[in-house]
């Protein structure tokens, strides 16, 4: 065939579908379709287009939203020839295996978890799609690949693999100079339920951004905005599920003695104390040596407290804030059954009770 022989027609059958209307070279080449027949389709003026490299959709049109998620995806998701008998397709359920192990992150995946503060993914620019460390991806048109070493279990989202919120929004962040967008971001994830503030925290450190100016005050609100959210939902699970009303925010001493620490709630008659593991990694900013003296030393001190107190005969009930997000009735019974148990136990040691 010369390179004036016109090419026979692709006989292919193009629906509403996207996953139909945008094929990688792969599945192009396995509806019998050649590489240079479809080079040839995307001529001027053909009735075909190639938006990224080994990607092709199959109209001439601007790419519709979906369509560029997709062909994001097909194109980070395509191996290298050397390893394409080795990469393992994604574990989600209904995603396509030519994606791989890429899924979409950044500003594109908080709008698919329904982020209002995020702009829609079909009017981004950019397109950030997580893929292993140990690709070698360009940044292509609109397409920038962000490599890492831990890839997280993906999300379906209307089809489309997407990171979770948490690692989507620490990688939204790390491309955001505007400290305002990066504090509504932040604060929308705590207070629309998509991800706890130590997990945001963490994937923030992942991330290298925790140092910068846009993102530590945007932090220290977040934790903040966290421990409030929390107190509100252990408020609404005393009342809700009929437990006794205990007394809010105290600080234990003994009479004459040493303090014995702030608890977020306790029940005097029964010796019931309650505290909420709202201890969000602040050491996160430290080197990881650093990080990790301090975080032994803050986890040292809480346990010896909680012996201490459990010694006097008061009994700890740990809750975290994912519990009692995602599992209050449980929660309810771990505390209804600890007061129930004061029955059963020697009488607490007196202990001066002191608003917090």
């Amino acid at each position: 065939m010369t390179q004036n022989t016109p090419l026979s027609p692709c006989h292919l059958h193009i629906t509403s579908d996207v996953r139909q209307r945008v094929l990688s070279a792969a599945q192009l080449k396995a509806r019998g379709v050649s590489t240079a027949q479809a080079a040839g389709q995307c001529r001027d003026g053909g009735p075909w287009q190639q938006p990224l490299p080994g990607v092709y959709a199959l109209h001439p049109g601007p790419l519709s939203g979906r369509e560029r998620l997709r062909s994001a995806l097909l194109y980070a998701g395509r191996p290298p020839v050397s390893a394409r008998r080795s990469v393992p397709a994604q574990k989600t359920t209904g995603t396509d295996p030519a994606y791989g192990e890429a899924m979409v992150t950044g500003l594109a995946a908080l709008s698919l978890h329904g982020f209002a503060a995020a702009p829609p993914a079909v009017a981004l620019d950019r397109v950030d799609v997580l893929v292993p460390r140990v690709r070698r991806l360009r940044p292509v048109r609109f397409v920038r690949p962000v490599r890492t070493s831990e890839l997280p279990e993906p999300e379906l989202l209307d089809g489309v693999p997407v990171a979770p919120a948490a690692r989507a929004l620490a990688n939204a962040v790390a491309g955001l100079a505007d400290a305002f967008a990066v504090r509504r971001l932040l604060t929308e994830a705590v207070r629309g339920g998509h991800c706890e503030p130590a997990v945001v925290v963490g994937e923030l450190n992942r991330a290298k951004v925790l140092g910068r100016p846009q993102v530590v005050n945007a932090v220290d609100s977040l934790l903040a905005e966290g421990r409030t959210l929390a107190e509100d939902r252990l408020y609404g699970l005393v009342r809700a599920y009929g437990l006794a009303e205990p007394l809010w925010n105290v600080d234990l001493r003994l009479p004459g003695g040493p303090h014995l620490g702030g608890v977020d709630a306790y029940w005097p008659e029964e010796a019931v104390a309650l505290e909420l593991d709202t201890r969000a990694p602040r050491y996160s900013r430290l080197d990881d040596d650093r990080r990790q003296e301090e975080h032994e030393a803050e986890w040292s001190a809480y346990a010896a407290r909680r012996e201490h107190l459990e010694r006097l005969g008061i009994t700890v009930v740990h809750l975290s804030p994912k519990k009692l997000r995602d599992a209050p009735e449980q929660q309810a019974v771990v505390v209804r059954t600890a007061l129930m148990a004061a029955a059963d136990r020697e009488p607490a040691a007196y202990v001066v009770i002191l608003p917090r």
